[in-house]
């Protein structure tokens, strides 16, 4: 697995490509700056198998359109948050306008879920509390999550938005948990960080390991 990071938008989000078989990858997160997006897909001459969206808001889907345009594949987001993602629901003036909808979303996910695409295989964690449709995307494997806004390097998402819950939050905390201390998380915005860094200095994950996952 090889991972490119680009920080795109107002807010500063991270979309990452994840390349897996020689010229595939997975586009995780693309929430703008097109592109950009689509120049590191050409200079990697990577073709995408599929577009993963750890949830709905505008700043993580802001570009699917334009890039399924460009380099069709399949998209993938929760129910949960497909109903609004696309909705004048989903929007922030003057930083973002509505997201403009892409033609179909066609994997709809739901926790447990099992997928193989660019050579890697990935699971997905229902982990709501920032949005109702959050998930990670976890390569057991390569050990690696891709954590959205559910957990950061010494913080977690904000749960104040419409949808949010904060004990749903907890209990998403107490499942990610439960993965290896070993694994490599690499969220939705700021710098790459470890499962067992954030179990031992991040303030939200105190606890996460007694507490219930389900």
């Amino acid at each position: 697995m090889q991972v490119d990071t680009l920080t795109v938008g107002e807010f500063q989000a991270n979309c990452y490509v994840v390349q897996g078989a020689a010229g595939q990858a997975l586009v995780i997160d693309p929430g703008a700056e097109p592109a950009q997006i689509l120049d590191l897909l050409s200079r990697r001459r990577l073709t995408v198998c599929a577009y993963l969206l750890t949830h709905g808001h505008m700043d993580h889907i802001g570009a699917i359109a334009d890039l399924e345009a460009e380099r069709p594949a399949p998209i993938a987001l929760h129910p949960d948050d497909l109903t609004w993602a696309f909705t004048p629901q989903n929007q922030m003036p003057p930083f973002y306008g509505v997201p403009r909808r892409p033609r179909r979303v066609e994997r709809l996910l739901q926790h447990g879920q099992t997928w193989s695409d660019a050579g890697l295989t990935y699971t997905i964690l229902g982990t709501p509390g920032h949005s109702p449709g959050s998930v990670c995307v976890f390569f057991p494997e390569e050990n690696a999550l891709f954590s959205g806004d559910t957990l950061f390097a010494g913080s977690v998402g904000r749960t104040d938005l419409p949808g949010g819950d904060s004990r749903a939050l907890a209990a998403s905390l107490a499942r990610l948990a439960r993965l290896p201390a070993t694994t490599a998380v690499y969220p939705g915005h700021g710098p790459d960080t470890d499962l067992g860094q954030e179990l031992q200095t991040n303030y939200f994950m105190q606890g996460a390991g007694r507490r219930n996952p389900c």
